[in-house]
């Protein structure tokens, strides 16, 4: 007999603890439906106090029409035996305390104890997630209708070749770049769906496996096999940011919404400050130094310079391993030079002159994810500021990139 089997109390505050500060929410009911357990994180979830929901029906925290039918539902599965949901787990709607309703992954399982038997709901929120599912489908409309709206200016530019004898060379010259326009339109969609599709599908794929694996390790106690799928869970749900924040920042600058704001700001705050933003996001033994020098009050749009930053030191992180990201600043008179150097695994050389291409990565980019998007949209930031970029690599040593920007005079 081991330690653990001596002490079954320790076994049972061992499981308390990991149950008590589990992130998912974790809710256990009888065999009529009455909640005997809830953890804080379910609690928090749907914004009830334990005591509160705590010896009362689960149909509490549902929306119709479950809410009306779940008694039915255990009813059905204790007659015949029929599991719809539990050892399964699905995509279910719940309902807080200020009557929000959001979705979450629903696994329950259940348990037989010496006298009675219970039914364990693990719950994870994935509004975050649907969220992200939207602005995807929002975003593939909005080229949708992009291509309805060229093609409708195509044939009215038909049109008025037909109509205006007088004026044939100028209408062919418009519809010929109407159809040059067309064609763009239609390689950028038909790229963002083949891209989003495969990089959405390995994400979300994560996600899911990782949520059903948690309700197993839950079951098991395994803790730290637990916390390693929550990670993966984060960093997938990071790289659903990122992928959308390339597509959404490349769609507001091929329609010309961004422009160049200046304002007056401490440039050295803003390093401390975007370094503070990605240190979590940052891969085990990676550090970013921060260095600056000269003027720190600068004019200048904010905005677009930290985007700038944030996805030149992302990069370097992505295609890093340990060691430290350089950020260098210096704001002389005329001008920013800004350096961010990596010792990451570098850019074939051939690959270089293509670097700043929409929708091209590097032959050694392996299966690191990535759009292919983000320095394009790093070098239209910088030709906003009206300045210029440019990088020096070698393969297995590191890459180096140099921004100069113009200072403007406020």
């Amino acid at each position: 007999m081991n330690e653990q089997d001596k002490n079954p109390l320790d076994n049972e505050s061992r499981l308390r603890a990991i149950i008590e500060t589990a992130i998912d929410g974790i809710i256990t009911i009888d065999q009529r439906g009455i909640i005997e357990t809830i953890n804080p994180a379910a609690a928090k979830i749907f914004e009830y106090a334990p005591h509160e929901v705590i010896g009362k029906n689960i149909n509490i925290l549902m929306p119709e029409p479950d809410k009306s039918r779940h008694d039915e539902y255990i009813h059905n599965y204790q007659r015949t035996g029929e599991k719809k949901i539990i050892g399964i787990g699905r995509e279910v709607l719940g309902r807080k305390k200020s009557g929000n309703v959001f979705p979450f992954r629903l696994s329950v399982s259940e348990v037989f104890l010496q006298n009675k038997i219970i039914y364990t709901g693990v719950i994870h929120d994935i509004t975050k997630l649907k969220e992200a599912e939207n602005a995807y489908k929002k975003l593939n409309i909005e080229l949708e209708e992009r291509v309805q709206q060229r093609t409708s200016e195509l044939f009215d530019a038909i049109k008025q070749l037909k109509e205006t004898n007088n004026k044939q060379k100028q209408a062919e010259a418009e519809v010929r770049k109407a159809l040059e326009k067309e064609k763009e339109l239609n390689e950028l969609k038909s790229r963002f769906v083949t891209i989003a599709s495969h990089e959405f599908r390995t994400p979300l794929s994560t996600i899911l496996s990782s949520v059903s694996l948690i309700s197993k390790y839950n079951e098991m106690g395994e803790k730290e096999k637990i916390d390693k799928h929550i990670l993966r869970i984060k960093s997938s749900v990071s790289n659903l940011t990122g992928i959308l924040n390339d597509f959404l920042s490349l769609s507001k600058l091929e329609e010309g919404i961004i422009s160049n704001t200046p304002s007056l700001f401490n440039i050295h705050s803003l390093g401390i400050e975007i370094n503070e933003e990605l240190t979590p996001a940052l891969k085990s033994n990676q550090t970013i130094s921060c260095k600056h020098k000269g003027r720190e009050e600068v004019y200048l749009d904010k905005n677009i310079l930290k985007n700038i930053l944030l996805n030149l030191l992302s990069n370097a992180s992505k295609y890093s391993g340990e060691g430290t990201i350089v950020l260098d600043i210096f704001v002389s008179q005329k001008e920013i030079n800004i350096t961010v150097k990596d010792e990451g695994i570098g850019i074939p050389e051939n690959d270089i002159q293509f670097l700043f291409t929409r929708f091209f990565r590097a032959h050694n980019a392996g299966n690191i994810q990535g759009t292919g998007l983000g320095l394009n949209i790093v070098k239209r930031y910088v030709e906003l500021l009206e300045g210029n970029i440019s990088v020096e690599s070698k393969l297995g040593v590191g890459t180096t990139f140099k921004v100069n920007i113009p200072v403007l005079n406020k």
